[in-house]
């Protein structure tokens, strides 16, 4: 193997170096401190479905068009998978140049496309993904004794972790098995645990050093096993502590006039039709209507006997939580208070997208916002945004800018139209209507800026500053460790780690057919993480 690309998703310094301190992680640290390392800049939004793609395709999301977990079509969605990544992958590059590849766990790769080599999907995908070549799934499963995307759900303590280690395992064992089988030029295996233990486990130190002790052991066994000249170790964002505050935004957009709400579980996006286990047990999804409790708490809510003002009483009683982990999630969300967005002039939809979103005629189905009033509101909204101020006085957002700051490219139209960055990633965004505009953060740990960059081996300069790295960057790296120029439509620059292969014009990308994920299975994991609300 020529070149070895390890995903860490959530890797950053202030998790690794307690770790390195204590020598709990030797097969890493030897990376980083053979080779040159140094702080890895994430894009907006750093999250995993739209910040690996931007990895791995060196471009920003306007030109390969993911933008959160979720694709928007009008008011409807569907989360994302590999047909909405509409640019090369760097394995695709590769295999134009004749070169081969073994792709494990990337985020957003189902279906996979076919190249010389094997992909077996990650995130997103569905607990039995299509894998290239199609009978890939079965032969791992058979060499290694079973292989998943997800761990089971509501587990207790000690099986999270047991099931930590085990999926850690499983993208070890496939990789290697794959890597002997292909024999590619070219390896990526991502470990996607070291960024659920910080949502499912938040602040336990314990069980993120277990799960990275287990991702390190994978780590050397891989080393060892596949010996590559040159390894190279990446995260999509880094990950920390959140002690600011949850601001709503829609609640706020709602008190400035701007969010218009309807109830009875008729807004959208409703998540109402998520159902149960039907994720880890690998079943089919399926059309689901609502039952009686939940239709009469939808009519309920249309009287104004909402979700929000019964958890307001509850909360007030200390009943809140016991509720929360005892009342269906399906209950609370028909009862719930919604964003009415097609009569709305603007709103957050995702709170992944970091952005709020404006109603605009021509563009969305029943758009209210006429396009001459388009840039006036907004200027209007971008000022108000940028004065908003948490309950201590400090602002919620460092940077509140239109969205061209951010994305260019065929699919920036799809973007949010005006971009919100957190100050410092420290206040936690949400699009949920709460009927105050601020509270607690319902996550306490959450995505950073900063990520972790490190290459090491034949041809790498050791001495190397690496102070800008971008997460764009690492895509054009990693081709040029292989001599292979990158795309002159990369956003990123080769990192001086390496010497640039240069630049040249690849095809134009064939977008071909949109899949639709429409998989309720996968929906159900997301918002067991928190990134479907």
């Amino acid at each position: 193997m020529q070149t070895l690309l390890i995903g860490i998703d959530a890797g950053c310094r202030s998790v690794l170096d307690p770790l390195f301190e204590d020598d709990a992680l030797p097969h890493l640290q030897s990376i980083f401190d053979s080779g040159s390392s140094g702080p890895l800049e994430s894009q907006i939004p750093p999250w995993t479905p739209s910040a690996w793609p931007s990895l791995y395709t060196g471009v920003n999301p306007g030109k390969h068009g993911v933008f959160g977990f979720l694709d928007f079509d009008g008011y409807d969605w569907d989360v994302v998978n590999a047909s909405r990544v509409r640019e090369h992958t760097l394995w695709e590059l590769l295999d134009q140049h004749g070169f081969s590849s073994v792709v494990v766990n990337a985020p957003v790769t189902h279906p996979p496309r076919a190249i010389d080599g094997a992909i077996l999907p990650g995130y997103t995908a569905p607990e039995n993904p299509r894998c290239h070549p199609k009978e890939l799934l079965d032969d791992v499963r058979d060499e290694i004794g079973g292989y998943r995307v997800y761990a089971p759900r509501n587990l207790p303590q000690d099986k999270s972790v047991e099931w930590y280690r085990r999926l850690t395992r499983m993208r070890g064992e496939a990789f290697r098995y794959l890597a002997d089988r292909f024999d590619p030029d070219f390896g990526f295996v991502q470990f996607q645990s070291t960024d659920t233990v910080f949502h499912e486990h938040p602040g336990d130190e314990d069980i993120v050093r277990a799960v990275y002790e287990a991702v390190d052991e994978q780590v050397g066994t891989i080393l060892d096993d596949c010996d590559p000249d040159t390894v190279i170790v990446a995260s999509d964002h880094g990950i920390g502590e959140y002690s600011g505050y949850e601001f709503r935004v829609n609640d706020f957009l709602r008190e400035e006039g701007y969010v218009k709400t309807v109830r009875g579980g008729e807004g959208m996006p409703s998540w109402s039709t998520i159902a149960g286990n039907q994720l880890q047990r690998g079943e089919e999804s399926s059309p689901r209507n609502q039952g009686a409790v939940e239709r009469g708490l939808a009519l309920a809510a249309k009287v104004g006997i909402t979700s929000q003002r019964i958890g307001a009483v509850l909360a007030r009683a200390r009943l809140d939580e016991f509720v929360a982990r005892h009342v269906p999630e399906d209950f609370i969300r028909a009862a719930t208070e919604q964003v009415d967005f097609s009569n709305s002039v603007a709103f957050m939809r995702d709170r992944i997208e970091c952005g709020v979103r404006i109603n605009l005629e021509g563009r969305d189905p029943e758009g209210v916002v006429p396009p001459e009033k388009y840039d006036d509101l907004r200027s209007e909204l971008i000022e108000k945004l940028a004065g908003v101020r948490t309950p201590d006085g400090h602002p919620v957002f460092e940077t509140v800018a239109p969205r061209e700051a951010f994305f260019d490219g065929p699919y920036s139209d799809d973007a949010v139209d005006i971009v919100c960055v957190p100050a410092e990633f420290d206040q936690f965004l949400s699009a949920q209507l709460r009927d105050r505009q601020f509270g607690a953060p319902r996550e306490p740990w959450n995505h950073k800026l900063n990520g972790i960059f490190a290459a090491a081996g034949a041809g790498i300069d050791a001495d190397a500053a690496l102070a800008d790295a971008h997460l764009f960057d690492v895509a054009p790296t990693v081709l040029a460790t292989l001599g292979v120029p990158a795309s002159d439509r990369m956003d990123g620059h080769t990192l001086p780690v390496v010497e640039s292969a240069g630049e040249q014009s690849y095809p134009a990308f064939d977008a071909g057919e949109t899949v639709e994920t429409d998989d309720e299975r996968v929906e159900t994991r997301l918002a067991d993480l928190g990134y479907l609300e």
